[in-house]
C-alpha cells in the first residue's frame, strides 16, 4: 500500500504535462486520495511518445500511479455540476490552467472557497498569477532559460544545453508539494485553507542558492564549467585511460588522503593547491596534472583506490547501470506493477522511506477515464443521472487517447 501519511486528505488534480502531475503524485504516494480530472481529449502527455507500451505513453504513467482519472467536458454544465461536488469534498485542489482560466470557468479562489473555505488551493503556472509575463504561455525549457539555470549548464564552448529531464516541472511540483503539505498543517489549528501560487520560473530561480549568492557578492555572471564546481576543486568528470568518472574532493582533509591514494604526496604539499582556494585559484593547472595521473590507469581502478580512503567518487552510470545496482535493487527503488492495458510497468518508488511501513503501488497509472462512473456514484450521482451524464457528453469513461 503507499504511505498513510496524508492519509484521508482527498485531493483534486485538474493538472495535465509534469509539474502538477508530479506534485499530486507526491501527495498520493503520501497517502491521500487523488481523483485525476481529465478532458475528453485526455492529459497531452497520454500521446507524448513514443515509446509507448501497448498504447499507453510511458511518459504519463511515470508520474501518475495512485490516481483514479475521470473525465469530465467542462464546457458542459452537467460537468461543472460534477467538479462542484468533487471540490465541495475535497481538501485540496491543483490546476495548471493559464492565469484566469479558472475563474472564467467558474472555479477561481474567491468563488470556490465561498462553498469550501478549507480547500488549500494550489495554481501552478509558467510565471505566477500576477506580474508582466503573468499571460506568457510556459513550459519548463522557457523557465530554465529565463531563471539563468541554461546559462550555466554545460560547457564554455558549446551551444545551450538543458538537463535530461524537466527540472522546471519537477521542481515546481515539489515546492508546490511542500507548500499544500504545509497549509494543511497550519489549517489543523486555524480551520482556514489557502491560495498557492507556484512558478515554475521562481522555483528555478530558488535553485541557483550559491551561484545567485556569488553574483550578488560580485556582480559578475556566472560561467558554464561543464561537470565541474565553481567553489570547490577538484570536483569534477575527468578521462582515465578507457572511460570518465567523477571524484569531489569537499575538502582539505580529503585532499590529503586523495593525494596519497593516488599516489600523488607531491600535490599535497604544492603551494599552488594547498587549501581548496588556493586549488580553485589554480583550477586549470590542477586539472592538467590530474588528467595526466589518471591517463595512465582505468576508471574502475581509479574509483576503487580513491573510495576505499573515502573521498567521495564514482563512474558515471548510464540507466542501464542504475537500474542492475546492488544497492538500488537492495533499497527497492523500482516496483512492478499490473497495468490493465499495458500489461508489467515499471516504476519508481518515492525516495524516502518509512520505519513504520514499506511502500507499495496500490493504483497503477489510470487508463483515461477509468474510474468515471466509479467516481460519480461515490458523489452521489444515481444510475439515471451517471448514464444522463455520459449520453450528453459531460462525462465519459475511455481507454486510450490513441484508440488502441
Amino acid at each position: 500500500m503507499t504511505y498513510d501519511l496524508l492519509k484521508g486528505v482527498r485531493v483534486v488534480d485538474l493538472s495535465r504535462a509534469m509539474a502538477g502531475p508530479y506534485c499530486t503524485m507526491m501527495l498520493a504516494d503520501a497517502g491521500a486520495e487523488v481523483i485525476k480530472v481529465e478532458p475528453p481529449i485526455g492529459d497531452e502527455t497520454r500521446l507524448w511518445g513514443p515509446p509507448f507500451q501497448d498504447g499507453e505513453s510511458t511518459y504519463f504513467m511515470s508520474v501518475n500511479r495512485n490516481k483514479r482519472s475521470i473525465v469530465l467536458d467542462l464546457k458542459k454544465e452537467g460537468a461543472k455540476e460534477v467538479l462542484r461536488r468533487l471540490i465541495s469534498r475535497a481538501d485540496v485542489l491543483v490546476e495548471n490552467f493559464r492565469p484566469g482560466v479558472m475563474e472564467k470557468m467558474g472555479f477561481g479562489y474567491e468563488e470556490v472557497s465561498k462553498t469550501n473555505p478549507r480547500i488549500v488551493y494550489c495554481s501552478i503556472s509558467g510565471f505566477g498569477q500576477w506580474g508582466p509575463y503573468r499571460d506568457r504561455p510556459g513550459y519548463d525549457l522557457i523557465a530554465y532559460a529565463l531563471s539563468g539555470m541554461m546559462s550555466i549548464t554545460g560547457n564554455e564552448d558549446a551551444p545551450p544545453v538543458k538537463a535530461g529531464v524537466p527540472v522546471s516541472d519537477i521542481g515546481a511540483g515539489m515546492f508546490a508539494a511542500f507548500a499544500i503539505v504545509s497549509a494543511l498543517l497550519r489549517r489543523t489549528s486555524t480551520g482556514k485553507g489557502e491560495y498557492l501560487d507556484v512558478s515554475l520560473l521562481e522555483g528555478q530561480i530558488a535553485w541557483l542558492t550559491h551561484q545567485a549568492g556569488a553574483f550578488f557578492a560580485t556582480g559578475k555572471n556566472p560561467r558554464k564549467m561543464g561537470s565541474a564546481h565553481s567553489s570547490i576543486a577538484p570536483y569534477q568528470a575527468f578521462k582515465a585511460m578507457d572511460d570518465y568518472f567523477v571524484l569531489a574532493v569537499g575538502n582539505d582533509e580529503q585532499w590529503s588522503r586523495f593525494c596519497k591514494a593516488i599516489s600523488a604526496e607531491h600535490l599535497m604539499e604544492d603551494p599552488r593547491f594547498k587549501t581548496n582556494p588556493d586549488r580553485v585559484r589554480n583550477r586549470e593547472l590542477l586539472v592538467k596534472e590530474l588528467e595526466n595521473i589518471f591517463s595512465k590507469d582505468t576508471a574502475e581502478s581509479w574509483v576503487n583506490r580513491i573510495s576505499q580512503v573515502g573521498v567521495p567518487c564514482s563512474r558515471i552510470y548510464r540507466l542501464s547501470d542504475v537500474f542492475s545496482d546492488k544497492h538500488v535493487l537492495a533499497r527497492e527503488v523500482v516496483q512492478e506493477v499490473e497495468h490493465v492495458k499495458a500489461g508489467k510497468v515499471k516504476l519508481i518508488s518515492p525516495p524516502y522511506k518509512l520505519r513504520s511501513s514499506t511502500f507499495k503501488v496500490s493504483l497503477p497509472p489510470p487508463i483515461l477515464g477509468q474510474h468515471t462512473v466509479e467516481v460519480l456514484r461515490e458523489l452521489g450521482f444515481s444510475q439515471g443521472e451517471v448514464e444522463q451524464l455520459l449520453r450528453e457528453g459531460s462525462a465519459a469513461t475511455g481507454t486510450s487517447p490513441l484508440g488502441t
